[in-house]
């Protein structure tokens, strides 16, 4: 069991833009960071922070008290599981950060419960400059005990809501990722709409999002929507990955999503178009370049 009166062992696997990112913030606030990756090389700046570098992820969990995840899909957070579940020992808890099919975590949260240990489903709304600011929104699911014991880990990279059980976490972020989909690809068509009618984009980009439709997230991507970077913040195979989980999860539970369906097909366009891994802001130059052939 992790001791209440010290900081637990943190272990990392996957340490790309946001599990590294996770990962320095913890090793900032002081706590005994292990980690693995399917390449050494991104994981350098942090080893030469105080990273220990473990070479696969069962030794990782048989070296950590409290195990993160942050992956990319439901395959390898399977592929991930075959490797940390034999090493998990009775109190350890494994907290899986990715974004992933609801219906996948909780079948993987029930071979972990069966070795003592605990899953919890705790993706997180919100991208690197949020983890850099301890900011990022968590929801987590899975055993409240579990939840309460790691609280203090999750409460450095951000705000934690305990949800529910195991997958509820992962509902509640499918249905957030569908707002932020939808919102990025409104705000391209008004964009559009009024650079095309004669307004300039700066101008009329800086009173959208001082109006009441400016939510923060599309505050935040006003310089994106000007000048699409070539390093994205969260790229539009990631979003479309996650309105795909998020409709399936609707056709299972027999709700319809009428703007979510209407936005994954203009990620497939974009996707198309070459847009795979540019920002989700990139939404705009698509439908620009859509419009003019």
């Amino acid at each position: 069991m992790t001791s209440t009166a010290r900081r637990p062992v943190v272990g990392f696997v996957g340490l790309g833009h946001m599990g590294g990112a996770m990962a320095g913030r913890l090793l900032g606030a002081g706590y005994e960071v292990y980690g693995t990756s399917r390449t050494r090389e991104r994981a350098e700046p942090l080893v030469a922070d105080g990273l220990r570098w473990i070479d696969d992820a069962g030794s990782l969990a048989k070296t950590s008290e409290v195990v993160v995840t942050s992956i990319p899909d439901d395959s390898a957070l399977e592929l991930v599981a075959d490797s940390i579940i034999p090493e998990l020992a009775d109190g350890q808890v494994w907290i899986d950060m990715s974004t992933v099919s609801p219906r996948v975590s909780r079948e993987v949260a029930d071979r972990v419960l069966a070795t003592g240990a605990r899953l919890l489903d705790a993706p997180v709304s919100g991208s690197v400059p949020q983890v850099r600011a301890g900011t990022l929104t968590i929801m987590v699911g899975g055993d409240e005990q579990a939840y309460h014991q790691v609280e203090p880990v999750l409460g450095e990279l951000g705000r934690p809501t305990y949800i529910g059980g195991n997958g509820q976490g992962l509902a509640l972020k499918l249905g957030i990722n569908i707002s932020l989909a939808v919102q990025v690809l409104a705000m391209a068509e008004g964009l559009l709409l009024a650079e095309r009618s004669g307004v300039d984009r700066e101008l009329a980009l800086r009173v959208m999002t001082a109006s009441p439709i400016g939510s923060p997230m599309l505050q935040a991507r006003e310089p994106l929507l000007l000048n699409l970077p070539d390093e994205a913040w969260f790229d539009i195979r990631l979003m479309q990955k996650d309105l795909v989980l998020a409709l399936e999860a609707g056709r299972t539970l027999e709700v319809l999503l009428p703007t979510a369906t209407s936005a994954d097909e203009i990620l497939t366009l974009a996707r198309a178009l070459g847009y795979e891994r540019r920002d989700i802001a990139g939404v705009f130059e698509v439908l620009d370049r859509l419009t003019r052939h």
